[in-house]
């Protein structure tokens, strides 16, 4: 299905009419020049009018000819109703008028294309999500995430596991490190040589299509990653640029001597100091082109509107073959600007909110996530703010959240957490944000230095105790995770390790030990029961449900024996789930409070993502609590984040309006929340009212 692939990995169309209009080298752009505006001007362009909207919608109908007239007045329709959001998103990163214009020529037939091309079952869902456009935000949608051949080696092979994920009532699976990467050392998958194809290991895009309907049928939902930053330095586009081929040299950010890469990397951080020092990489002939994470990942030149053009196509392409969600990687960086870090930059956030109005035009159902893993005060625009409200991304990752999970529970000191997270920025009610308490990168330390001096704390030493915490290398610590990336200059470290080594799992089994084997597992559930109950789309990450613990046979593989993160990405251990249902194993008993919780949150109306929470004071520096404000009463959840029993006072029912109330988790009946309720050692409890909500 759709072009061939093999031509060019990117857009099955040629895009040379329109990178040759468009090239900013070629238009004169300072962009090209330069290598980017220098400071963000933000004067508004001229304006796309009504006479532009009525040609692209003149021109789509003709390509539409032969569709059902419904269909046809359909897609009119989504196009009249984008079409700002699309005109608002391209007028600050395409500025001239009659750029934008041309861009608008090519792209309007391509969406039309897309459309025209949509499998029907895929447009029913659209049509059912669009009735109901809070179906990633119910408390019934659980999230899992698994590297595809770490979970069951092939796509075919997902499909004989589904049972796995049904028995925990998973309804989002994302697919990782799925399209064709370069051969080799690939960044786990992110450094992505074709876009229409799949990794060969893995299946064929038919297996994919297949395994996308079986997934539908079964109400699952289906979210791959789409990298909008860079590509492989062996995708057709770099090779073409490396034998000089100009129009693909624009999609890139190439220079021809030191000269503006030095004055640019005078203020770029670096993202792996050790592995790729540096933001630019040169090539043999002499020209430097930008890498920000590896000399084999490419920077995309997103002033370049071919390269909106291509992507875009190719997401949709993509979303045709039955791709429900988008995990859009490193998006923070797609846009560079001189003097800057070159992250977050506004036509960053322009960008996405035309990519979604495209997105949504053809297929309303599909739905776009951030990986943008920055400061709370840059997350939340990723979910739009100001003008852009509501308009761009649908689902972004609360990494702050992971973040006061882990330091909360290290330091026995809820009050970091309480303060950090109370100030978060609020979501608009359309979106969710992604909730985890790992993924398969490694830990950062996001932890803001004026968040840490509010509760007496100093930032950068507060960060390289977690390390060493985390490391298992202080006094005490139950932890066996293992340094990422260590920054020698700055003293910064991240941490790897699966969620269960990390709590303490491992080390208690090493040591046969069964009261810190309880606590261990304690945290494990406490974990994620505080992403159950957040305003998100909780997702799990594969083997944390069973306890997988860390696994060292990647120090005996060449190719990924210096990244430690393959600590934390063993294969599945279907001999433990196997025993999933036994009570008398570990795994066992991590799956059963697992499937308790969830079970708990698929009956919790006030757990709906569009409400958001407010966090209380705990009353102790032990505690976290926050309350779920729903019409038909509050949710109140209050976490113990350490191995000692603490106190819930009556302050914090009274602050959440309940009385009296039931815990839904343990459903053990009803008690007043008037006087001290203790809570066991990494307790969580998620109390309901019991009678009408106190006035």
């Amino acid at each position: 299905m759709g072009g061939d692939s093999s031509a060019d990995p990117i857009g099955h169309q040629s895009a040379a009419p329109l990178a040759v209009a468009l090239d900013p080298a070629r238009s004169g752009s300072r962009a090209a020049v330069a290598g980017g505006r220098s400071a963000p001007r933000r004067r508004r362009p001229p304006e796309i009018g009504p006479n532009d909207l009525a040609a692209a919608e003149a021109t789509a109908r003709d390509r539409l000819a032969g569709l059902a007239q419904r269909d046809v007045e359909l897609f009119a329709l989504r196009l009249r109703r984008f079409w700002p959001d699309l005109i608002d998103g391209l007028a600050a990163p395409y500025g001239r008028i009659e750029q934008r214009r041309e861009l608008l020529r090519e792209l309007v037939p391509r969406l039309a294309d897309a459309y025209r091309a949509r499998p029907e079952s895929l447009k029913l869902l659209d049509l059912e999500r669009s009735l109901a456009p809070d179906w990633f935000q119910s408390p019934s949608m659980i999230g899992y995430v698994c590297y595809v051949d770490r979970f069951a080696g092939s796509l075919a092979g997902v499909a004989d596991h589904l049972d796995h994920l049904e028995a925990l009532g998973v309804r989002y699976l994302h697919l990782m490190a799925l399209l064709r990467p370069r051969p080799g050392d690939s960044d786990g998958g992110y450094a992505v040589a074709d876009y229409r194809a799949i990794d060969p290991r893995l299946g064929s895009m038919n297996d994919l299509e297949r395994l996308c309907q079986t997934l539908h049928e079964r109400g699952i939902s289906v979210c791959v990653d789409f990298v909008l930053n860079h590509t492989a330095a062996e995708h057709a586009w770099a090779q073409r640029a490396a034998e000089g081929d100009p129009v693909a040299a624009a999609r890139y950010w190439m220079f021809p001597d030191r000269t503006i890469p030095n004055r640019y990397e005078a203020t770029l951080p670096e993202v792996f100091p050790d592995t790729a020092p540096g933001s630019f990489t040169q090539l043999p002939d002499g020209r430097w082109v930008w890498t920000t994470f590896n000399r084999f990942q490419w920077d995309l030149n997103w002033s370049n509107p071919s390269v909106f053009v291509e992507m875009i196509d190719t997401l949709l392409w993509l979303a045709n073959r039955g791709i429900d969600v988008f995990r859009l990687d490193a998006v923070a960086f797609i846009w560079k600007r001189l003097g800057t870090d070159s992250q977050n930059q506004p036509e960053v956030h322009d960008l996405v909110m035309a990519l979604r109005a495209c997105a949504r035009i053809v297929a309303p159902g599909v739905v776009f996530k951030a990986e943008a893993i920055v400061g709370k005060d840059q997350l939340a625009p990723y979910l739009g703010s100001g003008r852009r409200f509501a308009r761009e991304c649908d689902l972004a990752y609360h990494n702050s959240l992971m973040v006061q999970f882990w330091s909360a529970v290290a330091t026995r000191d809820t009050r970091l957490m309480t303060v950090a997270l109370a100030s978060f920025p609020k979501k608009p009610a359309t979106t969710a944000w992604a909730t985890y308490i790992r993924c398969h990168d490694d830990i950062g330390w996001a932890i803001a230095d004026e968040d840490a001096a509010a509760v007496g704390w100093d930032g950068p030493s507060h960060r390289a105790f977690l390390s060493t915490f985390y490391a298992g290398e202080f006094p005490g610590s139950f932890s066996r995770g293992e340094r990422f990336q260590p920054n020698l200059a700055t003293g910064d470290s991240r941490i790897s390790g699966t969620f269960a080594s990390l709590a303490g799992l491992e080390a208690a089994l090493d040591a046969g030990d069964p009261p810190a084997i309880e606590l261990a597992i304690g945290r494990i559930l406490l974990g994620h029961a505080l992403i159950l109950a957040w305003d998100g789309l909780p997702l799990l990450y594969m083997g944390d449900e069973i306890g997988l613990l860390n696994d060292r046979s990647y120090l005996a593989d060449p190719v990924r024996a210096a990244d430690s993160r393959w600590i934390h990405r063993p294969p599945m251990d279907w001999r433990l789930a196997a025993d999933r249902s036994d009570p008398s194993t570990v795994g066992g008993r991590v799956f059963a409070g697992l499937a308790r919780l969830i079970d708990a949150r698929r009956r919790s109306v006030q757990l709906h993502a569009s409400d958001g929470l407010d966090i209380l004071d705990p009353g102790g520096d032990g505690l976290f609590a926050f309350v779920r404000r729903h019409p038909t009463g509050p949710l109140l959840a209050v976490h113990n984040l350490t191995d000692r029993a603490q106190v819930m006072p009556p302050s914090i029912g009274r602050a959440a309006g309940l009385r009296r109330a039931r815990d839904i988790i343990v459903d053990d009946g009803p008690a007043s929340l008037d006087g001290l309720i203790q809570l066991a050692p990494y307790a969580v409890r998620w109390w309901v009212a019991n009678e009408a909500p106190a006035r």
